[in-house]
């Protein structure tokens, strides 16, 4: 698995009930549901995806995340975790709010666009970055918007959600192994986890 599931893997909290938004083949929820037991559920856009994660036993709804998410009651989940799809989101603070009101907490990551590669390529070549995280050019790409770890908490501040964990890691796009970026994760890291809550809840 990934090194960031592994990492959001560690964070759920054994038989929880968990919603997987953007799950792809369901790699997190198999390995959540076979190592912590956790009731858990998914949902793709793409096709080929949703049907490879049902193939394997997972309960994984084909649609669109921010139309389905509507129709979850309250709290009907302990965790939801939307991971590497925030920068395709349309509306990033109308999708969190859904997902911390569907979920006692939500689990967000997200590729880091000021890591220091993509900055160098940015002020050296003078054109739009490409990189193994971010692998598409300008034209083709379907990420809407780029997101940096600094961009994100003042994102958090002002929109109100409450940051209760957060790690930058430093790992290519599928490998299994990468490590945790302490010092200046802002410019060292490739990507940023975070554990959120609703203020006050």
């Amino acid at each position: 698995m990934r090194y960031d599931l592994s990492v959001i893997a560690s964070w759920v909290e054994p038989c929880s009930r968990v919603l997987d938004l953007g799950c792809g083949r369901g790699d997190l929820l198999a390995h959540l549901r076979e190592h912590k037991q956790v009731v858990g559920r998914g949902i793709e856009i793409q096709e080929d995806k949703a049907e490879e994660a049902i193939a394997r036993g997972l309960s994984v709804l084909h649609g669109d995340i921010t139309r389905e998410i509507e129709d979850y009651p309250d709290q009907s989940f302990d965790y939801v975790i939307l991971s590497q799809t925030l920068q395709q989101v349309y509306d990033p603070a109308r999708i969190i709010r859904e997902m911390l009101r569907v979920g006692g907490c939500g689990i967000v990551s997200f590729p880091n666009f000021s890591h220091w590669g993509i900055r160098m390529q940015l002020l050296l070549a003078g054109v739009a970055p490409v990189s193994r995280e971010l692998p598409y050019g300008w034209h083709d790409t379907p990420n809407i918007r780029v997101i940096t770890l600094k961009d994100f908490r003042r994102f958090c501040r002002r929109e109100g959600f409450a940051v209760e964990r957060e790690v930058a890691i430093s790992t290519h796009h599928h490998e299994e192994r990468g490590r945790r970026v302490r010092l200046l994760p802002n410019l060292l890291a490739t990507y940023g986890i975070f554990l959120l809550s609703r203020k006050g809840a």
